[in-house]
C-alpha cells in the first residue's frame, strides 16, 4: 500500500466499520455505552499527546496533507482510537483484561509497519509503542471494565473530569493558542478559569458522593443529588464549562462562539433527559427541586436538604465556630452540641440525612457550602484531593486536632514551660460555652 490516500482511508474506516458491525451484531447495554465513550475519549486524548510526544523524538513521524495537526493526521488520531478504546468493548466486554490487552497490543504492533508512508517509523519506535500500551490502552481498558462492572467509582468520576477538562479546556487551549500568552497574563488566566472549573469539579463529586454515579448520562447517580453545587444551580457543569469558556473568550473570541452551544446543549437536551429521565425515577421530589433551583443563574444561598454539625459546647474555641457558623445563617443546617452525640466524637462533626457523615476539615468544608456561594467555593476547594489532607494536616499540627469534648487546647505557654508551682492550680478561666440549644434558637 504506497498511496497515502488509501492508508488514511482504511486506517479511518476500518475501525468505524469493525466498530459497526460489533454493535449490530450484539447491541450494548447501557454501561457497555458509558465503556465505549470513556474508553475512546481516553485513547483519544492520551494517543493525541502520545502522537505529538513521538513526532518530537524521533519515535515515527507522519506524511501526510490535510486534516493534520501538529504533523498527526486526525483520521488515524480518531481510527487508533476507536480500535484501543471502543472495539475491545464491544468484541470482548468480559474477556480477561491481560489477554485483551496483549491481543490489541499485537495487532497494533503488526499494523504500524503496514502504515507506509504516511507513518514513517523511527529506530526507537517500540519505545514509542510501549509508552502508548502504557498510558493509552491499559487505562482505557481498566476504565472500561470499571464502567461495565460498576467499580472504582471515584476512579471512573475523577478520569470522567480529566477527560472533561482535557477534551473540553486543555485541547481548545492548545489548538487555538490561548496558550501562548505572556506570563503574567497566563497567571491571571489560570486563576479566573479556577472559579468555573471548581464548580464543575464539585459537581462532579457530589454526583460520586451523593449520589453514587457519574456525570455521564449512561453512567447516572442513583438518587436525585440535591446538595454541594445542586443545592445554587441545576446544571452546575454546563454553567462551569460555559464561564470557562466566558474566560477564555477574552483572549480568544472563538471561545465565546462556544458559550451557545453549550447552553444550547443544556437547555436542549439536557433538559429533555431532565424532564423525561429524571421526572420519571424521582417523581415529586424532582419537581420540587426543580421549583426551588434555578438552571443556569446560581442562587446566592442554597436550598439544602437538612443537616446537622456536631460542635463541642464545654470548649470556649469549639463554641467560637459554633457561634461564627449560626451567624451565618446556614440552610437547612442545625449546630449542636457535640456531648449529646451518641458517638463520642472527637472532631467537629457533619452528618446528613442521606446518611453521609464527615469529620474535622471535611466537616467545616461541608457546613461552608450552606452559607452562600463565597464560602462555597471555599469550601468545595477544601475537598479537592489532596487540599483535605493537608489542611487537616495543618490543623493538627497547630494543635487543633482530635480531643474530647470540652476538652480545652493547652495554650503555647504552657507547652513551652510547666506552671510554677506556687501558682494556683485551679481551673482556669475560659470563654462562655454556647449549648446547642442555644445555637439552635440563635438561627
Amino acid at each position: 500500500m504506497n498511496d497515502p490516500a488509501l492508508v488514511r482511508g482504511l486506517a479511518l474506516m476500518v475501525p468505524v466499520a469493525a466498530v459497526l458491525a460489533a454493535a449490530a451484531r450484539r447491541r450494548p447495554g447501557e454501561r457497555e455505552v458509558a465503556a465505549v465513550i470513556l474508553a475512546t475519549a481516553w485513547n483519544l486524548l492520551t494517543l493525541a499527546a502520545v502522537n505529538a510526544l513521538a513526532t518530537h523524538l524521533g519515535w515515527w513521524r507522519f506524511h501526510a496533507e490535510g486534516a493534520v495537526h501538529r504533523g498527526v493526521p486526525l483520521d488515524l488520531l480518531l481510527g487508533w482510537a476507536l480500535l484501543w478504546g471502543a472495539l475491545p468493548v464491544l468484541v470482548a466486554p468480559g474477556a480477561p483484561l491481560p489477554l485483551t490487552a496483549a491481543v490489541t497490543a499485537w495487532l497494533d504492533l503488526a499494523v504500524m509497519p503496514l502504515g507506509e508512508p504516511v507513518v514513517v517509523l523511527g529506530e526507537h519506535w517500540l519505545a514509542g509503542e510501549s509508552a502508548a500500551i502504557a498510558v493509552c490502552l491499559v487505562p482505557g481498558l481498566l476504565l472500561a471494565r470499571w464502567t461495565v462492572d460498576d467499580r472504582a467509582l471515584f476512579a471512573r468520576s475523577l478520569i470522567q473530569v480529566v477527560l472533561a477538562g482535557g477534551l473540553g479546556v486543555v485541547l481548545p487551549v492548545v489548538l487555538t493558542g490561548v496558550w501562548r500568552q505572556p506570563g503574567w497574563a497566563l497567571g491571571l488566566l489560570v486563576q479566573a478559569l479556577a472559579v468555573p472549573l471548581l464548580l464543575g469539579v464539585a459537581a462532579a463529586r457530589e454526583f460520586a458522593v451523593s449520589g453514587r454515579g457519574t456525570p455521564l448520562p449512561y453512567d447516572p447517580p442513583r438518587r436525585l443529588v440535591t446538595t454541594g453545587p445542586y443545592g445554587y444551580v441545576r446544571n452546575p457543569m454546563q454553567v462551569s464549562m460555559a464561564g470557562a469558556y466566558l474566560v477564555l473568550g477574552v483572549f480568544d473570541a472563538r471561545f465565546l462562539a462556544a458559550v451557545p452551544v453549550v447552553v444550547a446543549y443544556g437547555a436542549g437536551l439536557a433538559a429533555w433527559h431532565e424532564g423525561e429521565q429524571l421526572a420519571g425515577r424521582f417523581g415529586a421530589e424532582w419537581a420540587d427541586y426543580r421549583r426551588a433551583v434555578r438552571p443556569w443563574v446560581p442562587r446566592p444561598r442554597p436550598v439544602m436538604p437538612p443537616a446537622s454539625v456536631y460542635v463541642a459546647a464545654g470548649c470556649s474555641t469549639c463554641s467560637e465556630v459554633g457561634r461564627w457558623i449560626v451567624a451565618g445563617r446556614p440552610s437547612g443546617l442545625r449546630v449542636l452540641a457535640a456531648e449529646g452525640h451518641p458517638g463520642g466524637l472527637r472532631r467537629i462533626t457533619y452528618e446528613r440525612a442521606d446518611g453521609q457523615a464527615f469529620q474535622g476539615v471535611a466537616a467545616v468544608a461541608h457546613v461552608l457550602t450552606h452559607i452562600h456561594l463565597g464560602w462555597a467555593l471555599a469550601g468545595w476547594f477544601l475537598m479537592l484531593p489532596g487540599i483535605t489532607w493537608f489542611a487537616r494536616l495543618c490543623v493538627d499540627a497547630f494543635g487543633y486536632g482530635p480531643r474530647k469534648p470540652g476538652q480545652e487546647r493547652p495554650s503555647p505557654e504552657s507547652r513551652e514551660r510547666p506552671e510554677s508551682p506556687r501558682r494556683s492550680r485551679g481551673p482556669r478561666p475560659r470563654g462562655r460555652a454556647v449549648s446547642g440549644d442555644e445555637w439552635y434558637r440563635a438561627r
